[in-house]
């Protein structure tokens, strides 16, 4: 036994076989080390990325509860003020009061007023139908500084009854 092991030991194919296994071995255990490695590294880059996409799902829901919150704002503020545009201020309604008031003090005191102040009536509601119908408007809002400029003016107030008042 002694003869075979020291045979053994004298062959270059048996030196190199023992080199190649023990570089072999020494690459097994390397790898089996960089495995073990990359699984943790592998385990903490998923629980990153876990936890960032858990921050931004609940970003992102938050951030669609704050536009549809935006957006619910948004239509009130926009139904208030059509409502708003719709209702005559207090000094408006005021104000056509006194201006009924004075129509009908001038229709008792003088006679030619009346059919003076019928003609002025229907041109200027006939002024005003013209700029709220057809291409006029239109024309109207892109070249500024027309000789209309009191009815773009009031496109923009309340329109207030003036039929009522003739009696």
């Amino acid at each position: 036994m002694d003869d075979l092991l020291a045979a053994l030991l004298r062959n270059r194919f048996v030196w190199g076989l023992a080199l190649g296994l023990v570089l072999c071995a020494v690459t097994v255990a390397r790898g089996f080390f960089r495995r073990r490695e990359l699984r943790l590294e592998i385990e903490r880059l998923r629980t990153h990325l876990h936890t960032k996409l858990e921050i931004d799902a609940s970003e992102t829901e938050r951030r669609k509860a704050e536009i549809e919150q935006l957006k619910n704002e948004r239509d009130n503020l926009r139904i208030t003020v059509q409502s708003l545009n719709q209702k005559p201020g207090r000094k408006e309604v005021r104000q056509f009061y006194i201006y009924q008031t004075a129509l009908d003090i001038m229709f008792e005191k003088a006679p030619g007023f009346a059919p003076a102040w019928q003609v002025t009536l229907k041109e200027a509601e006939q002024r005003f139908e013209k700029s709220e119908s057809g291409i006029m408007p239109m024309l109207k809002r892109l070249m500024p500084g027309s000789h209309d400029t009191p009815a773009q003016e009031y496109d923009g107030l309340n329109r207030l009854p003036l039929n009522d008042s003739t009696k």
